[in-house]
């Protein structure tokens, strides 16, 4: 009687691995895809020195590992999307396409355009990013990226104990994707406005923990500066407070102590 309790108890446990795994993984990814590429290369929300600049650099890249996002194409496109929202110049406006895939296929092949340099953008969006040439290559290469992938498909032959664990593989080696395609759709598409920003921007829920405040797209189309994306009382950015204790700590200067 007490056998078949361990073996519950053991794949209990397996089960918790691979969860906390997924969980670190989609966080961490996230976190940095907010708060270094789009927070900092793209909108300039801080400054640090070039030491913790090439520490975030670092923590971006493993991270984010098969889906590392080039700060300076991101930076430009990000850009361009603020520019033309919700117009055809928008690179990933869900209003110009049939479905999410299709925006997406547009978005992934603009960014690739401006990692590889085969496109030039116009001219108020290049300039004022971080760049560091050798992970920039690194982090883009195929090599790279099989890397990661890779090793995140030994983990779950190693823990994993049922094979549906496997269909969480596919996210891992697309994670800034999906994360891009869930923002980009639904924060154009779905939920309130607090601001009319002139596009279809919406804030799609009022507790966005799981985007890590990305989803208050609306805000953050009125207030494209700000490193607060929560802008009513029960608008809560989960990055918000850990960019201010690092304000606090001297890691970083927020462009506005507020």
């Amino acid at each position: 009687m007490e056998k078949p309790c361990l073996l519950f108890t053991t794949n209990h446990i397996i089960f918790m691995i691979i969860l906390i795994f997924f969980i670190t993984h989609w966080f961490l990814s996230l976190f940095f895809q907010t708060f270094f590429q789009h927070r900092y290369a793209s909108h300039r929300m801080f400054t640090t020195n070039k030491f913790w600049e090439r520490i975030f650099y670092l923590m971006a890249y493993f991270f984010e590992g098969t889906s590392f996002l080039n700060p300076r194409a991101y930076a430009m496109m990000h850009r361009q999307h603020h520019a033309f929202s919700d117009t055809e110049k928008d690179p990933h406006s869900p209003h110009f396409f049939t479905d999410i895939f299709q925006m997406m296929k547009s978005t992934i092949n603009t960014f690739g355009d401006y990692v590889k340099r085969t496109k030039n953008p116009e001219a108020q969006f290049p300039g004022h990013y971080p760049e560091w040439p050798i992970i920039d290559r690194i982090g883009s290469s195929i090599l790279s990226r099989l890397l990661f992938g890779a090793a995140y498909t030994a983990f779950y032959i190693f823990f994993a104990t049922h094979w549906w664990m496997f269909f969480l593989l596919p996210i891992h080696f697309m994670m800034g994707p999906v994360h891009g395609a869930i923002v980009n759709w639904c924060g154009h598409k779905y939920g309130y406005r607090n601001f009319d920003n002139k596009d279809k921007s919406k804030n799609t829920t009022p507790f966005d923990f799981l985007m890590l405040g990305e989803l208050f797209q609306n805000n953050h189309h009125k207030h494209p500066n700000s490193a607060n994306f929560g802008k009513k009382w029960f608008e809560i950015d989960p990055v918000y407070p850990v960019m201010k204790l690092m304000h606090w700590m001297r890691i970083i200067t927020l462009r506005q102590a507020y």
